[in-house]
């Protein structure tokens, strides 16, 4: 059978069946609910039938929201592929960031440089990672990257135990800040309320930033007893995300307490979760190392592998509101953009 005419039965037969249910539910809810707002009892309804009812409807809404999910996301969806910006000497990027306009940011850990790319690939400016040592200028590699609530540039550079922000507006034509002191930072990102997140791999803590426009600390809370964070990133709602090393992906409270991890609440355990993003509806994606893959955890619903070919050694990944996700896959020498969901309730009918 032609697989267009396949596919045009199954669209037609899922169709029917949500809107059978649609017009059953409502059909009886019509029927049934003057009874139950002006009538004593239940009638005949035993709580036995009352319970299963409950249950059943409860899984029919699950299997609803995770139909949704799978006509909503694609799975190994490859646009393009964007070559090393620093060549085949580097280990490949280490962090990149993509902001709202589409922007692209990434560094490498052997690479003492900042490069900012369009969302074609193409490199259009850089920015060299050099800190100020009394007097003396000296290189430093970033690990990883993210965006200030202001739009500067934050890395962090493990081997100074330092974040650094970039100043465009400095007297000296643009300069790295030096803030904090840390063991071994290694992700960072940013909350909502701009504060900035960081992980200390070797600490195994997440520390939690606040500083003002003139980039002066205020104020530090910390996540403690995690092994090997590696990355970190938050959600919209302010919760904070952490993938540790060969173990688990974390997810913390606004009291930042945890939460729960990923592998305990879907029984799905990694590989080597490292790289994770967040995008605009709340969907947290991680890419596994090992497993060479990328999973996304919609906010309800089961997990869903939206690259599972085609990767050699993924190590990070961020995402456009576009519905396109960037991976780095270090092990091909390149960044991967996939398009891993389809027409994106915030964005343009035409993506």
């Amino acid at each position: 059978m032609d697989s267009s005419l396949e596919i045009s039965k199954l669209k037609e037969k899922l169709l029917r069946t949500m809107y059978n249910l649609q017009v059953k539910s409502g059909d009886t809810l019509q029927k049934t609910s003057p009874l139950l707002n002006c009538h004593r009892g239940l009638g005949m309804v035993t709580a036995q039938q009352l319970n299963q009812l409950s249950h059943e409807a409860t899984q029919i809404c699950q299997d609803l929201e995770n139909i949704g999910n799978l006509v909503r996301f694609r799975q190994n969806e490859l646009l393009f592929k964007i070559a090393n910006p620093y060549g085949d000497n580097s280990n490949g990027p280490s962090g990149i960031h993509c902001s709202p306009d589409g922007t692209i940011y990434i560094v490498s850990d052997s690479w003492p440089r900042v490069h900012v790319l369009k969302q074609s690939g193409q490199v259009f400016k850089s920015v060299h990672c050099v800190q100020n040592q009394g007097g003396i200028k000296e290189p430093f590699l970033p690990e990883d990257i993210t965006l200030t609530r202001s739009g500067m540039v934050a890395v962090t550079d493990m081997v100074g135990g330092a974040i650094r922000i970039f100043n465009p507006h400095s007297n000296f034509s643009g300069e790295w800040i030096s803030i904090g002191k840390i063991d071994c930072p290694k992700g960072i990102g940013v909350d909502p309320s701009g504060k900035l997140l960081v992980a200390d791999y070797t600490a195994g803590e997440v520390h939690i930033f606040a500083i003002d426009h003139a980039f002066r600390l205020l104020s530090t809370q910390t996540i403690t007893g995690l092994r090997g964070p590696r990355y970190v990133c938050s959600t919209c709602d302010e919760k904070i995300v952490v993938s540790e090393e060969c173990g688990d992906v974390k997810v913390y409270g606004r009291n930042l307490q945890l939460m729960y991890s990923l592998s305990v609440k879907h029984c799905r355990p990694f590989g080597n979760p490292a790289g994770i993003c967040v995008d605009n509806e709340g969907n947290i994606m991680v890419v596994d190392e090992q497993k060479r893959n990328v999973m996304l955890y919609p906010k309800i619903g089961y997990p869903i592998c939206i690259v599972s070919e085609g990767l050699k050694k993924p190590t990070t990944l961020a995402c456009l509101t576009n519905g396109q996700v960037f991976v780095v896959d270090t092990g091909d020498n390149c960044i991967k953009v996939f398009k891993y969901r389809v027409n994106p309730y915030y964005g343009s009918a035409k993506n």
